[in-house]
This record gives structure tokens, sequence and C-alpha cells, in this order.
């Protein structure tokens, strides 16, 4: 997703000269064409996320469009006080991008996986939060990011990502995509699991359960109309993320249902409430947290009490 999002954004700046890119001293070598494309619109803040907020407020404060990119810990946890008092605050255009979203950095521990940033950011007033799931919707979410008028979170994956769709669809913040109809039980998901999601409908169509999966990229503000649907459609829903049950989209959808006093059966499959003490790849830790397509796929099928193997 990150080569995704620097060609969306070089795209994106080719076009508005009011976009500029902050990073918290990370992307040599992916950064270096924009760089050189576009003199003096990139900027590196160094190890001092709080101060790279804080510049990008002041600097969309003069009429630019910053992005503010690092690794999703140091991009949220580290400077929310800032995001918190300079953005959201002053509803300033401000992009703030995490990359590495759930287990993405697996091997370098705790302090760099990202579990708790869909929760902490959702709180914040004013604040869109995306979380595309392939590389092709991490490059259109950076256009969509660079028209809104207000402050956006942007959550990537990393390297590697495995491209789900097979052409381009239409991408609007607040708006999901439905990437496979099926009838039996829906299958929302939110960021880089969405190739893990397919894989298991593909798992339980063998099972004969039709799931149709949802690319729920957007989980502030939730696509209102797509929930209402589902409330009224005879059939399970399942939310599925690589983020902790906490706060994320689970929660998100849950509160959406309990705000309206509307009735649908919403099981979530999420992260544990632990950290994870064990290092290792992110289909490692995924295996652990049982978010792997087989997993995934036996939990469906076993609450809605389809024999498995």
């Amino acid at each position: 997703m990150r080569n995704a999002f620097i060609r969306g954004l070089s795209a994106l700046a080719e076009s508005d000269d009011r976009v500029v890119l902050l990073t918290g001293d990370l992307g040599y070598k992916i950064f270096d064409d924009f760089a050189r494309r576009f003199p003096g619109r990139f900027l590196n803040a160094g190890v001092a996320e709080a101060n790279m907020i804080g510049v990008a407020a002041g600097m969309a404060m003069a009429g630019f469009r910053p992005f503010a990119y690092s690794i999703t810990p140091f991009a949220t946890l580290r400077c929310f006080e800032q995001i918190r008092n300079d953005v959201c605050y002053h509803e300033l255009p401000v992009t703030i991008v995490g990359v590495g979203g759930g287990f993405s950095y697996g091997p370098n521990g705790p302090t760099h996986h990202a579990l708790e940033d869909i929760g902490v950011m959702r709180t914040l007033p004013n604040l869109a939060v995306v979380c595309p799931g392939d590389p092709i919707e991490a490059e259109l979410s950076v256009r969509a990011a660079g028209s809104q008028q207000m402050p956006v979170y942007l959550r990537l994956g990393r390297a590697g990502d495995p491209v789900v769709h097979r052409q381009a669809p239409e991408f609007r913040i607040g708006s999901a995509i439905v990437v496979r109809e099926g009838s039996d039980c829906t299958l929302i998901s939110t960021g880089g699991i969405l190739s893990a999601v397919m894989d298991a409908a593909a798992l339980l169509r063998d099972l004969s359960i039709d799931a149709a999966v949802v690319s729920m990229h957007t989980v502030k503000p939730l696509d209102g109309g797509f929930l209402e649907r589902c409330s009224k459609q005879d059939r399970p829903v399942f939310t599925i993320e690589e983020h902790g049950l906490a706060g994320g989209l689970a929660s998100a959808i849950g509160e959406w249902f309990v705000q309206r006093n509307m009735a649908c059966r919403v099981e979530a499959i999420a992260v544990g409430d632990h950290f994870a003490h064990r290092s290792g790849s992110q289909n490692f830790l995924r295996m652990q947290e049982g978010l792997t397509p087989e997993q995934i796929a036996h939990r469906v099928a076993k609450t809605m009490e389809v024999s498995v193997c």
C-alpha cells in the first residue's frame, strides 16, 4: 500500500500545487521521486511527530493541503494531543497517514503494532477515519482525502498487500464497497485484512455458505444506508478487522445500530484484549489471533451451525 499511496499522492500533487508531504524520518527511496518532482513540497520533520503535526496544521492554515506520514502508532498515539487540538479543533484539511496498520510491522513488536488506532482516532470530532482494503483502494483514498475540506486519518498497510479488486471501484469516503455478492451472510471487512476475508469467503463457498464480502473502508463516517439494508436482511453480519475489539469497526457498527434502535445480528472477529508477547510475521500474528482465512471461515461456519471438518 505504501507504493500505491505515493502514486496517488504524486498524481494529486501534479494537479494541486497546495499538496505537501511531511514525514517523521521515514520513506527513504519511496519518496525520492516525489521530492525530486515537487521541490519544496517534501519536508522531513525528523523523529518528532508531535512537531510534524503542528507544522502540518500551520501549513493548512496557510492554504496548503498537508499529508503527514509515519508508522501508525507514532502518527496517532504519539501526537494525539496535537491532532486533537491543532488539527481537529480547527477543522483543518490535514491528512494523517499511518503506515503499518494491524500487525504489518509484526517483527518489531508491540511498540509498532497498530491495534488501537481506529478506536482512538474515531473519538475525535471532525475527523474521518479511512482504512483502505487493498492497494487500489489505497491509491483512490489519497485522491478522496485530498478533496476533503476536513481532517482525515488514512490507515494503510505496509508492503506486499495483495490486490483484491480486478478493476478500480467507485471510491467515496463514507460509502462501502460490495466486493462480492452473497445470500447467506455478510462479511464486513476494514483495512488490509480484506484479502484474507475474500479467501475465507471462497472457503465458505466449499461449505455451501454464500458469503457477501464488503469493504467498509470508512469507519467514520459509516455507510448508514448499507447498514440499514443489513438490518432488514434475515442473515448474520460478521465484522473482521486487524484491530482490537474495543473501539474498532465492530464497536462503531454496534453503536450505530444501538443509537437507531435497529436490530441486526453482528458477530465480531477481531484481536483479543491483550498485547502480542510473541514476535513474528504479520501472518504468524494473524494466526495467533484467529485472523487467517481458514480461521475466519471456521468461525463463520460454526456460528452458522454448519459442519466443518
